[in-house]
C-alpha cells in the first residue's frame, strides 16, 4: 500500500492525498488550491495525475479547499464514485455550482482585458454545468455505516465535528493477508461547540493523517467567545458604526447566526439589523435545516423548546438574495451587523461591502475565521495600512477585530489530546498535514512525544509505502 501527499501538505489549501491499494488507486479529497494566483491557477488547471486512472474518491467534508476541484477531476476523465455523507453531498451540490458561477465570472472579468491586449481568452477552470456533471457522481453513505468502496477496503465515515456532514475517512484495509485500518481526520473539529457533535474518537489505528490548522496555536475558551461578539457590536453600535462579518458560507455563518439569535435573546444586543447578504450562505443555511442528524443535543433542545424555534432565523434578522437588495445596504446608515462571503474576502458580496466600509474609522471588521497567506483577509489580520479591492487603494481606517472562539478546527492541545486518546504509542506512523509549516512541525514535535513510532511531515509529491 502506498499514500502520496499531492496537496494539503506544509500549507493550508488543496486537500488531496492519493492512496494506492490491492491495484485501486482511491483520491482522499480533491480541493481548490487557494494562495497566490498565478500558482494558484497552475495547480487547479493541472491536476497531479490523469484523471482517468482514480478509481474512487473519498470525500472528507464539503469546503472548497477540500471539495472544490471535484468538477475538474470529473471533466478530465475520472468516472468512479465519489462517497460522501449525506449532508456533504446536499452542500456540495450549492457550493460546487457556486464555485462554478465565480469561474465563470472571474475569467469574463480576465477575458474583458485580455481581449483590450489582443491575447486570447482564457477558460473559466470549470462551469456551472460541469459542477452539475460533477454531482452525478455522488454516493451519499451516513455515518458508522460499513462500505465496500474498493478490492479489500471498506469505508466507515465518523462525524469530525468540524462543519454539517464532515467526517473522519476510517479505511479497513486487507491486502496480501495483513489487515490495517488508516484513518484521515479531515478537518478535525472541537469539543463543546454549538451546532453540531464532538469529534468521535476512532480506536485500534495502524496509520493516522491529521490536519494541523491550528497546529502551533491555543483558541480562547469557547465559553467567551459570545461575550467577545457582544463587545464588538455594542463598542461599534456606541461609535455609530457597522460591523462588516466575512464569514464562510458553511459553518462559520451559521455559527454566527445561532449566538446572535442567543445574544438578541437574552438582552444582550442594542436593537439593529443584522444581515446575511450572500446567496449561497442562504442556500447552506437551508441545507443545515434539512440535517438535524449532525445537531448536537443542545441545538436540539433549543429547536424543541418554545414554538419550533428556528437557531438561523429570527427577527432583527434579514437573509439577503438579490443584487439590488444587496447593494441597498450601502446606503445604511444606522449601525448594523453585515455578514457576508468569502470568509478570505477573495470574492464574493463582502469585497463591496469593505470597499465601502474600511475608510470609516466608526466602523469594524471582525475576522472570525483562519485567513490562508496572499488573501485579502490576511492582509486586513495584519492591518496594511493600504489594501486593493477590484484593483483600486483603499485606506484601513476602519477597527480590525479579531476572534478565535468560533474557529471549527481543534487547537494544538485538543489535537494532541485526540491522538493521546487514540493510542498513539500503537500507531505505525502519523502523517501531519492541512497546516503552514511552522504550525506543522510545532504539531509534530508534540505528536512525537506521545510515542508513535514515526511521526512525519510530508513534502509536496512526497509517496510513502506502509
Amino acid at each position: 500500500m502506498k499514500i502520496q501527499f499531492l496537496g494539503a501538505v506544509r500549507t493550508v489549501t488543496g486537500s488531496m492525498h492519493l492512496l494506492t491499494v490491492n491495484g485501486s488507486r482511491i483520491l482522499l479529497d480533491c480541493g481548490l488550491f487557494q494562495g497566490r494566483r498565478q500558482e494558484s491557477f497552475e495547480r487547479n488547471r493541472n491536476l497531479p495525475f490523469n484523471a482517468s486512472t482514480i478509481d474512487t474518491l473519498i470525500l472528507s467534508h464539503a469546503h472548497i479547499d477540500h471539495s472544490g476541484n471535484i468538477p475538474s477531476l470529473v471533466k478530465n476523465g475520472f468516472v468512479g464514485n465519489i462517497y460522501a455523507t449525506p449532508a456533504s453531498r446536499d452542500l456540495c451540490s450549492a457550493m460546487l455550482c457556486d464555485a462554478g458561477h465565480i469561474q465563470e465570472e472571474d475569467a469574463r472579468y480576465v477575458n474583458k482585458g485580455r481581449s483590450k491586449q489582443g491575447l486570447p481568452p482564457v477558460e473559466p477552470l470549470y462551469t456551472v454545468e460541469d459542477a452539475i456533471e460533477s454531482l452525478k457522481s455522488f454516493i451519499s453513505v451516513g455515518y458508522d455505516r460499513p462500505l465496500l468502496v474498493a478490492p479489500g477496503v471498506t469505508l466507515t465515515f465518523r462525524d469530525a465535528g468540524h462543519i454539517l456532514g464532515s467526517a473522519i475517512t476510517v479505511l479497513d484495509i486487507e491486502e496480501n493477508g495483513t489487515r490495517r485500518r488508516l484513518a484521515f481526520s479531515g478537518d478535525l473539529g472541537r469539543k463543546g461547540m454549538p451546532i453540531l457533535r464532538d469529534p468521535v474518537l476512532v480506536e485500534d489505528l495502524d496509520y493516522l493523517i491529521i490536519e494541523s490548522t491550528y497546529g502551533d496555536r491555543m483558541h480562547a475558551p469557547i465559553e467567551t467567545t459570545d461575550k467577545e461578539l457582544r463587545d464588538v457590536v455594542v463598542d461599534t453600535y456606541s461609535a455609530g458604526g457597522k460591523v462588516i462579518v466575512p464569514a464562510f458560507s458553511v459553518g462559520r455563518t451559521q455559527e454566527l447566526v445561532y449566538a446572535l439569535h442567543r445574544l438578541t435573546e437574552n438582552r444582550d444586543l442594542p436593537e439593529l439589523p443584522i444581515f446575511v447578504d450572500s446567496p449561497l450562505s442562504v442556500n447552506v443555511t437551508e441545507i443545515f435545516r434539512l440535517h438535524p442528524e449532525c445537531f448536537d443535543r443542545e441545538l436540539n433542545q433549543f429547536m424543541a423548546s418554545g414554538d419550533h424555534r428556528d437557531p438561523f432565523g429570527f427577527n432583527r434578522l434579514s437573509y439577503i438574495r438579490t443584487v439590488e437588495a444587496s447593494k441597498e445596504l450601502n446606503f445604511i446608515r444606522e449601525p448594523a451587523v453585515i455578514i457576508s462571503a468569502s470568509g478570505m474576502c477573495e470574492a464574493g458580496r463582502i469585497l463591496h461591502h469593505l470597499k465601502n466600509n474600511i475608510e470609516d474609522p466608526r466602523n469594524t471588521v471582525l475576522i472570525v475565521g483562519w485567513q490562508a497567506p496572499y488573501t485579502l483577509g490576511r492582509r486586513l489580520v495584519e492591518r496594511q495600512p493600504v489594501v486593493k479591492i477590484f484593483g483600486e487603494e483603499y485606506s484601513l481606517r476602519a477597527k480590525v477585530k479579531t476572534i478565535n472562539g468560533f474557529s471549527a478546527h481543534a487547537d494544538r492541545e485538543e489535537l494532541v489530546d485526540y491522538v493521546r486518546q487514540v493510542e498513539a504509542s500503537r500507531l505505525k506512523a502519523i502523517f501531519v498535514v492541512h497546516g503552514e509549516e511552522a504550525s506543522s512541525l510545532v504539531l509534530a514535535e508534540g505528536l512525537r512525544g506521545l510515542g508513535a513510532s514515526r511521526t512525519i511531515l510530508p513534502s509536496l509529491g512526497e509517496e510513502f509505502e506502509i
